[in-house]
């Protein structure tokens, strides 16, 4: 079993090169102890809806992502390192279909209508719902024990919520913590920046393009008047990882899903 590793600003996920995933695996190679290591595993699939590529994202709990960001970013950058594809392609998601154009290490990926709800409470906590493909949940302010508030907001709603604590640092700056759904804790998100960055604008804390600034570093976000964001960082690829088979049969009791 084959796996190429990469990171975007630290949120590092494995690509499958070869093999075959259940949960029970995505689960112990993502373990950072006993495992190789991964914010998720990106698996190539057959496109669907004209896309010139499929993607399935698998999160480190063994659970299904609609749409990464990040993940998006470092499969792109895959395809033309690896699989010679050109500049600028398309990717089908379980999220929807994103345009993605790779220039060297720099990738940028049209993520789609970033879809920002009224706010409500979840946890005992005022959130501001964005759907960018997949769900988040923004708050406004970082509190100290926000590690311990993610996910009790993760779990307030069904089939949970990725969730994100922010400062508006400048005009055109916001600094963001991540809590990932299915990961938890995350250096960096490129969903959670477009979300972030389409909530800034929203309420006229912001103006486009937005520098969102986390713990692994900068992503860059333009939204829209119509709610189109566009995300812009780097990635670097780090290297290949091959499997034992005794290991991945230990580890291979469990289904996708």
């Amino acid at each position: 079993m084959r796996f190429h590793r990469s990171h975007g600003l630290g949120n590092d996920y494995l690509v499958l090169e070869d093999g075959t995933l259940t949960t029970a695996l995505v689960r112990a190679v993502c373990d950072r102890h006993e495992g190789v290591g991964s914010d998720g595993i990106l698996e190539p699939v057959p496109p669907r809806e004209g896309a010139d590529y499929g993607l399935a994202i698998h999160n480190p709990d063994g659970s299904l992502a609609e749409k990464s960001g990040n993940g998006l970013r470092i499969y792109a950058h895959w395809l033309v390192r690896e699989r010679g594809a050109p500049a600028a392609f398309t990717v089908w998601t379980a999220g929807g279909t994103v345009r993605c154009v790779v220039d060297g290490d720099d990738v940028r990926v049209a993520m789609g209508i970033a879809r920002v709800s009224p706010p409500r409470v979840l946890a005992g906590v005022t959130v501001h719902p964005v759907n960018v493909g997949n769900p988040h949940a923004v708050v406004v302010g970082i509190p100290e024990d926000w590690e311990a508030v993610g996910p009790r907001i993760e779990h307030a709603v069904e089939g949970r919520t990725n969730v994100q604590f922010v400062a508006f640092t400048s005009p055109s700056t916001i600094t963001a913590r991540v809590w990932e759904r299915g990961a938890g804790r995350t250096r960096s998100s490129g969903s959670s920046a477009c979300a972030v960055a389409a909530v800034g604008v929203a309420l006229g804390r912001v103006t486009s393009p937005v520098r969102v600034e986390m713990e692994g570093g900068v992503l860059h976000v333009a939204v829209a008047a119509d709610g189109a964001v566009d995300l812009d960082g780097p990635v670097e690829a780090i290297g290949r990882v091959e499997l034992y088979p005794a290991w991945v049969a230990r580890r291979s009791v469990g289904r996708i899903g």
